[in-house]
């Protein structure tokens, strides 16, 4: 498991959404994220969610050109660290955070790890309350999910 692990706004905004935000702490025990994804969050972050600035405003100010401002914030902050996990679902994002070497993961991904250790025993009720919200999720999202979960 690496250290730091980094967190935009949407994976906290879905899972506070479908009341799991909780597999958070139970997989990480601590999550780290900026001040800019805490105020798009808009509401109360549990204590395990520590808040970070990134060092570099001007590097985040670049990635703000391509990438929303909490988006930006995230990426510029992990890449101040030698390893963490940025947990970011937006495809842009990604692509951009992948460019720049980071190790990425998105909230399906985080549910299908919490299947893998023990945490819940099976995504599809997670899956089923995700499609119910208004994240975008596609079949073959799903499917590789399942089976990445073995169910």
């Amino acid at each position: 498991m690496l250290d730091i692990v980094i967190s935009d706004t949407s994976c906290l905004i879905l899972l506070n959404n479908i009341g799991a935000i909780d597999l958070l702490q139970k997989l990480y025990n601590k999550i780290t994220t900026t001040t800019e994804v805490a105020e798009e969050f808009g509401d109360y972050l549990p204590n395990w969610i520590v808040i970070k600035a990134a060092k570099d405003k001007h590097y985040q100010k670049i990635l703000e050109l391509q990438i929303d401002r909490g988006e930006a914030s995230a990426i510029a902050l992990a890449i101040e660290f030698e390893t963490c996990t940025l947990i970011v679902d937006d495809n842009k994002a990604r692509k951009v955070a992948k460019s720049l070497g980071l190790n990425i993961t998105g909230t399906i991904g985080i549910i299908v790890k919490a299947k893998l250790n023990g945490v819940i025993p099976s995504i599809k009720p997670y899956l089923v309350k995700i499609q119910e919200t208004n994240f975008r999720i596609s079949e073959s999202l799903i499917k590789e999910a399942l089976l990445k979960a073995e169910e």
